[in-house]
């Protein structure tokens, strides 16, 4: 009996992960004014896009993170479902992506909303992407030691929700991890505002940020920009990065600034003069007004 064969993963195998911001706050009808496109509709293009990266590749494989206020956590795994390939719809009626991947996200946002403390909080409050990020890189990271043939991961962000500053640290730990394992992070913000955080992101790793102005239109960004693999990448002209937003949130305030102190033993970022740093307990310098960096670095004790 001849053995099955192993799967030959090529340059254009994709590993997406998918990052879906499921903010209450961002999605509800009463904030108009964050995005025009509701939930319903949001989804109805977010699955589109994911069928259609399954068929562009039959080894192509999707992962999608849910992005709440108070957690995140894996809703879909196309890999765990290739074994089911029998129960190809659910009561004969939908695709069993949507089905899954829709009950998983009901019980996420009903477990989130009872983990939150507040119920109602000023403005829009910022999602976890720092740990959704977090959760991509392990995944991506047991797929690299799972052995020498493996698709070529990505992640994508579809991120409405605002910048946490409180999230800086964790997020750009986050970046430069994804950018020592050569992952490019890509970006498709939703929302009103740009993201700062993103934009270092996709700029940082090599990935593509995009704030679509139709959004009415996604799954057309989606599937000109985003679902595209690495290798047909080289021979594209996707958008590029213009005036990224470098600024960065101090440590104490987690407010985004211009101009700041930094603790030269572990590079803390601060808005105003401190006589030690909370981060490391370095005592800085006594002088407020000396602008000499280096003589301001001398003083510092090295601890």
């Amino acid at each position: 009996m001849a053995s099955i064969p192993s799967k030959l993963y090529s340059d254009d195998v994709s590993l997406l992960m998918l990052l879906l911001d499921t903010n209450p706050f961002l999605w509800t009808g009463a904030n108009t004014t964050t995005t025009s496109l509701p939930f319903p509709g949001f989804l109805t293009h977010v699955l589109s896009f994911l069928n259609s990266i399954l068929l562009l590749n039959q080894l192509n494989q999707v992962v999608v993170i849910a992005t709440g206020v108070n957690s995140c956590d894996y809703i879909y795994d196309s890999s765990s479902s290739l074994q089911k390939t029998a129960d190809s719809s659910e009561n004969g009626r939908m695709p069993i992506l949507c089905s899954r991947l829709l009950s998983k996200l009901e019980e996420f946002v009903i477990e989130d909303e009872r983990l939150s403390k507040d119920d109602s909080p000023e403005g829009i409050v910022s999602s976890l992407l720092s740990g959704s990020l977090s959760l991509a890189l392990c995944y991506i990271q047991r797929v690299f030691r799972s052995g020498p043939l493996h698709p070529q991961p990505r992640i994508l962000c579809l991120q409405g929700s605002p910048d946490g500053p409180e999230q800086y640290v964790a997020i750009m730990n986050a970046i430069f991890s994804a950018q020592r394992s050569m992952v490019p992070i890509d970006s498709c913000v939703i929302g009103a505002q740009h993201s700062a955080f993103l934009q270092q992101a996709s700029y940082i790793t090599g990935g593509v940020y995009l704030k679509p102005q139709l959004p009415d239109g996604l799954f057309q960004y989606l599937s000109t920009v985003f679902a595209t693999d690495l290798l047909s990448r080289n021979f594209l002209r996707l958008p590029k990065p213009v005036g990224v937003d470098f600024r960065a949130s101090c440590f104490c305030h987690k407010k985004t600034i211009d101009m700041g102190y930094i603790c030269s033993v572990c590079l803390s970022i601060f808005c105003k003069h401190h006589k030690k740093c909370s981060t490391c307990g370095s005592v800085f310098g006594q002088a407020l007004g000396d602008t000499s960096s280096t003589d301001r670095k001398r003083k510092t004790p090295e601890t």
